[in-house]
């Protein structure tokens, strides 16, 4: 169970009669070891799972989450981690972190729990906002761009506002089992993309070329229809073929994918504009569309490229406005 399903776990915990408690990572300063929302969540007996600090200060925050199921209240921590307490862990240097301490069912009601795991698994953006001065909470869909955008969870201006923001796990929709995909999804997968290939030619994309991958093995409009694309998907098109790369551009310019990535040179891009044009896009329609696609650093080789692209994505992810 990794940090990312703290919410699921202690949900599973308290329904269990066990108990939980949840603990969240609100500010950090200098060289913390783990960034502003990050969970550990303790259970009655003790057992935890998850991490606020990499291991410098867990064990202090589980005592803290314990008293907080024993009472019922919340609590809101500051710990500073020594340099050397840092290095013990495999830390060049430490800082200091607040972290919020909500038993569950007490401090945290179990039907924002229930509705905010909901929401997680629906892969709707929710924030989670708590106000660390009269303690209460809410979920919010709406506000918070900025936020959302660039998955930055932290403390509003007015220093009592705390929004905790749950986004849908990242995907990369890759039209085009070439070279350069093969190079590419390992690379996604290791920035935490959850890569899926798409091909409807059985040769390219095969399970000897992509081992354990997720392959669909059709037309890409209708393989991005039954995938979904969201505020938290990528599309990357590798084919050089309009008859497949097209149909995803439609459905892609009608999403609200944060990145289209289109391989070709810039007459083939220029012919691209045309077709989209053609077919009524707007010119902010399809300015959407990288094209060439990935960051211009000179890339030659098929990893190369895939490095641009993955680069260009990381950019546009996270320097949205």
């Amino acid at each position: 169970m990794s940090t990312e399903n703290a919410p699921e776990q202690a949900l599973a915990w308290h329904r269990d009669g066990v108990g939980a408690a949840l603990a969240t990572v609100v500010e950090t300063w200098g060289s913390a070891p783990r960034r502003a929302g990050a969970q550990l969540v303790v259970s009655g007996t003790g057992e935890m799972m998850g991490s606020v600090s990499g291991g410098c200060v867990e064990g202090a925050v589980v005592v803290e989450a314990m008293e907080a199921l024993e009472d019922g209240k919340p609590r809101l921590l500051e710990y500073g981690v020594s340099d050397g307490d840092a290095f013990a862990v495999g830390l060049a240097c430490g800082g200091t972190i607040r972290i919020l301490v909500e038993p569950v069912g007490a401090a945290m009601p179990v039907d924002l729990l229930e509705a905010l795991v909901v929401a997680r698994t629906t892969r709707q953006q929710t924030a989670y906002v708590v106000d660390l001065e009269d303690w209460t909470r809410r979920l919010d869909a709406n506000g918070h761009a900025a936020r959302f955008a660039g998955d930055r969870t932290g403390v509003d201006p007015d220093g009592r506002t705390f929004v905790a923001i749950h986004n849908p796990p990242l995907r990369l929709a890759i039209v085009g089992a070439v070279h350069i995909a093969q190079a590419l999804v390992p690379m996604a997968r290791l920035a935490g993309y959850d890569p899926v290939i798409i091909d409807p030619r059985g040769a390219f994309g095969s399970e000897a070329r992509f081992p354990g991958e997720r392959l669909i093995n059709d037309w890409p409009d209708e393989a991005l229809d039954a995938v979904g694309l969201d505020a938290r998907t990528a599309l990357v098109l590798l084919t050089h073929d309009p008859k497949l790369d097209d149909p995803a551009l439609h459905m892609a310019l009608k999403s609200k994918a944060f990145y289209i990535g289109a391989l070709g040179s810039k007459r083939t891009h220029a012919k691209r504009v045309e077709r989209l044009a053609e077919a009524g896009f707007t010119d902010d329609d399809i300015a959407r569309i990288n094209g060439p696609v990935g960051l211009d650093i000179g890339a030659a080789s098929p990893a190369e490229i895939a490095v641009s692209i993955l680069a260009q994505m990381v950019q546009t992810l996270r320097k949205a406005p």
